[in-house]
C-alpha cells in the first residue's frame, strides 16, 4: 500500500469515527432531554400592593405545590408589588413580569394598548377579574368624630388619608366611588350634578394631609397615627386587624364594586419559556383554593361558596355599583383623571384658592 492510499484510509476512518461520535452525541441529546426537563421554572409575578399577604402566604405555595404534583416540576416566584399604576407602568418600561395582578383594568389594558398583553385576558375566568372588595372608611377606634358617609370628609377638621391617583389604582377607585356616590344622590349633593359632585370632590380634597404612592403606604401611615380617616380597600382594614391592630371601618351608604383583573404577560411569558406555567396558575387563581385565600385576607371571592368561614366581616351595603353605572374606566377616566376632569379641575382649583393642595 503506498503513502496516498494510507492516508486516504486514515482519512476515511477519522471521518466514519466522527460521524458516529456525531451521531452519539445527539442521539444522547435527545435522551438527555427527554430525562432532564428543567427542574424548576421561575415566574415574576408583578402586582398591586393590597393582596400581598393573599398571594405570598397562600395562593403562590398553593399553586407551587398543585404544579409540583402536577409535573414533578418545581416553582420558584419573584413577587413585586407596588401601586397599581406605578407597577402596570414599570411592566410597560421593561419590569418582565410574566403574570400581571393589577387593581383595575385600565392599567390591563395599558399593557395591551403597548403590545404586552396579546389574548383576550377578558375571555378567562370571571371577565379576567379575581377578586373584589369594596371602598371603604377607616376610621379610629370608636370613630371619635362620628363619620358616617362620604359627606363627612368634607367636614372642617377631618384629616384625611387617600393615595394619589397617578400611582395608584386603589386611590382611582377611590375618588371614582365619591364621585359616583355624589352623582346618584347618596353624598350628600344633589344627584346627577357634575358640578356639585366636582365641588365635593374639591371639598373632601382641602383636608387631605397626605397622598401617599399606594394603597399600602397609606394604609401603613394612617396605622402609624397620621389623619383621622382613610379612604381604603376593604379588605387592607381586615388584614390589619388579623395583624392585631385595632381601628374601625365605616361602608358609606353608596360604594363602588373593586374588581381587580389578572393576565398573563404574553410577550414576557413567551421570552422566559414559562408561558405553560404562568397560564396554569393564572387558570388557578379561580379555583375554589385559589378564592378562599383570598377570602381569608379580606377579598370579596368572585366565586359563590368561596366567601370566608365568618361572612359577617363583608357589612351589607345599601347601594352597591359597578364601574359600569359610570360608562366604564374608558369613561371615567375622560370625565374624572383627563386633563379636564373632575377631580383634575378640583385639585386644580384647590391650588387655585390657597395654594396648597392639601397633599405632599
Amino acid at each position: 500500500m503506498n503513502i496516498l492510499e494510507s492516508g486516504k484510509k486514515k482519512l476515511c476512518g477519522a471521518a466514519i469515527g466522527a460521524m458516529i461520535v456525531s451521531l452519539g452525541l445527539a442521539a444522547a441529546g435527545c435522551l438527555g432531554g427527554e430525562r432532564s426537563a428543567p427542574e424548576k421554572v421561575m415566574l415574576t409575578l408583578g402586582a398591586y400592593t393590597t393582596p400581598r399577604e393573599a398571594y405570598s402566604r397562600a395562593i403562590l405555595p398553593a399553586f407551587a405545590r398543585r404544579w409540583r404534583e402536577k409535573t414533578g416540576q418545581e416553582v420558584e416566584f419573584r413577587e413585586s408589588y407596588q401601586g397599581s399604576g406605578a407597577q402596570s407602568r414599570a411592566i410597560l418600561s421593561g419590569f418582565e413580569a410574566d403574570v400581571a395582578a393589577l387593581s383595575l383594568e385600565g392599567d390591563i389594558e395599558r399593557l395591551v394598548r403597548g403590545g404586552l398583553i396579546t389574548h383576550d385576558w377578558r375571555g378567562k375566568g370571571r371577565r379576567g377579574m379575581v377578586s373584589t372588595s369594596v371602598v371603604v372608611l377607616a376610621v379610629r377606634s370608636g370613630n371619635p368624630l362620628g363619620v358616617r358617609d362620604w359627606e363627612d370628609l368634607a367636614r372642617p377638621g377631618v384629616k384625611v388619608l387617600i393615595p394619589d391617583p397617578k400611582t395608584s389604582g386603589g386611590a382611582q377607585w377611590n375618588f371614582t366611588a365619591i364621585y359616583g356616590a355624589a352623582m346618584r344622590g347618596r353624598a350628600g349633593v344633589p344627584a346627577g350634578d357634575p358640578d356639585a359632585a366636582r365641588d365635593l370632590l374639591r371639598r373632601i380634597l382641602a383636608n387631605v394631609v397626605m397622598m401617599d404612592k399606594g394603597a399600602r403606604e397609606s394604609i401603613t401611615n394612617f396605622e402609624k397615627g397620621v389623619g383621622d380617616v382613610a379612604v381604603t380597600y376593604e379588605n387592607e382594614v381586615l388584614v390589619a386587624r388579623q395583624a392585631g391592630r385595632h381601628y374601625d371601618y365605616i361602608v358609606p351608604r353608596s360604594t363602588i364594586l373593586i374588581e381587580n383583573p389578572v393576565a398573563v404577560v404574553d410577550r414576557y411569558a413567551d421570552r422566559h419559556g414559562v408561558r405553560e406555567a404562568a397560564e396554569a396558575f393564572v387558570e388557578f387563581l379561580w379555583t375554589m383554593e385559589a378564592q378562599r385565600a383570598y377570602a381569608h385576607y379580606g377579598l370579596r371571592p368572585v366565586e359563590q361558596g368561596a366567601g370566608s368561614a365568618s361572612p359577617a366581616v363583608y357589612p351589607q351595603i345599601e347601594d352597591l355599583w359597578r364601574i359600569d353605572a359610570l360608562g366604564g374606566w374608558l369613561r371615567v377616566s375622560l370625565d374624572l383623571f383627563s386633563p379636564v376632569g373632575a377631580y383634575t379641575r378640583a385639585f386644580e382649583e384647590l391650588h387655585e384658592d390657597d395654594g396648597n393642595p392639601g397633599a405632599n
